[in-house]
């Protein structure tokens, strides 16, 4: 399977090349028409000379707009997290929880409370008539 890998680099990389080719506008192709780039990476792109000259001289690369690059961007615009300690809507969102548990579980102890009396009842009910 490893003498396979060789192979596959080239396969991809000749693919990749021919796709990134037909992808680009005819105005962004630089040093020879568009279609002559992509006969150039199907005849040569055996031995990876039509693939390598299409990305390193065929088309045009530009700077990124506004001239900075996207990790420039996340750095100058980074997020400023909050400890869920330090978070007034957290713990807000954590009283609301606390006071719907609380309300559950005093019906919960309220309908348990019901069942036991009916429990009682009914077993007061029995003994006398069982005697």
């Amino acid at each position: 399977m490893l003498r396979y890998l060789p192979f596959l680099l080239v396969l991809a990389l000749w693919i990749y090349a021919f796709i990134d080719c037909l992808n680009t506008p005819e105005e962004e192709v630089r040093g020879l028409p568009k279609v002559v780039w992509v006969i150039i990476i199907l005849l040569f792109g055996e031995v990876l000379v039509g693939p390598i000259a299409w990305l390193a001289a065929g088309k045009r690369r530009h700077a990124p707009a506004g001239g900075a690059t996207p990790s420039e961007w996340h750095r100058n615009h980074r997020t400023q997290y909050v400890a869920p300690d330090d978070n007034p809507e957290f713990l807000a969102s954590l009283k609301e929880e606390n006071k719907k548990d609380e309300a559950l579980l005093k019906d919960w102890e309220a309908d348990l409370r019901r069942r036991e009396e009916d429990l009682k009842r009914r077993e007061g009910e029995r003994e006398p008539g069982s005697e």
